[in-house]
């Protein structure tokens, strides 16, 4: 190997390193913060229900929950109902970004993920994650995790909500976000990044009861109400702007 090889390798290894470093991870979400401020003061957000505490009352604490690629749009529920929300973030190097942005828009969290495989559940932290999420529940507090499971398939819900819902006895809370102005990107989840000057909807589902003594029939209906849900509010949001998620 010459040494014109090797220098375009060390340069990479490098970006590679500072990309990776705690800083740049810092960076990054202070940026978004900052952007997601911006985008959130000079858009015009509409939301149904307008009082979420006094419209869903027994149902909540609750587990909040949307589709994967509009996870960037979270931060727009709105911060004035009164709810307590902790939200699931990856164990992932990535997952330090979103973090950064949920606690700075006021938001708790809880760092687990959603395991493809059952067997490493408990590497991958989805365990302990669960137990922190009923233990949130039990104690009062909304939690919010997406429905759909990271780089499987796009807009199928998983099991573990639905487990999650069966075990601590609260109901799901479906929740759709859009805006006019948007970019969207052709990768797995179809992540869309919202613009400025944008009108927008944030509009709150049917609440998604799975019953207790269930078995594997129930969970799966239940899992099928919950995507035919989170697509019909998701629907109804692009309606309200005059859009169309396509």
């Amino acid at each position: 190997m010459t040494a014109t090889t090797k220098r375009p390798r060390r340069v990479s290894n490098l970006l590679k390193r500072i990309g990776n470093s705690d800083r740049a991870m810092r960076f990054v979400g202070h940026l978004a913060v900052a952007y997601l401020h911006l985008v959130r003061a000079t858009s015009r957000i509409v939301y149904e229900p307008g009082n979420v505490v006094e419209s869903f009352g027994e149902n909540l604490p609750g587990i909040l929950t949307m589709w994967h690629g509009q996870h960037l749009m979270a931060p727009f529920v709105p911060q004035k109902t009164g709810l307590d929300i902790r939200v699931m973030v990856s164990r992932h190097r990535d997952g330090e970004i979103n973090a950064i942005v949920a606690e700075r828009f006021g938001f708790g969290t809880i760092r687990a993920s959603a395991a493809r495989d059952p067997t490493r559940v408990i590497e991958k932290g989805g365990l302990r994650g669960f137990l922190e999420m009923k233990s949130a529940l039990q104690e009062g507090v909304t939690v919010a995790m997406t429905a759909d499971v990271s780089n499987v398939i796009a807009r199928r819900a998983g099991l573990g909500i639905i487990m999650l819902a069966q075990s601590s006895g609260r109901p799901i809370l479906p929740v759709a976000l859009a805006t006019s102005r948007r970019f969207r990107l052709s990768n797995w989840d179809r992540t869309t990044f919202n613009l400025p000057f944008s009108r927008g909807a944030c509009i709150f589902g049917n609440p998604i009861w799975v019953p207790p003594e269930g078995g594997d029939e129930e969970r799966e209906g239940a899992r099928l109400a919950l995507e035919a849900e989170l697509n019909r509010v998701n629907a109804l949001a692009y309606e309200r702007i005059g859009a169309r998620d396509d």
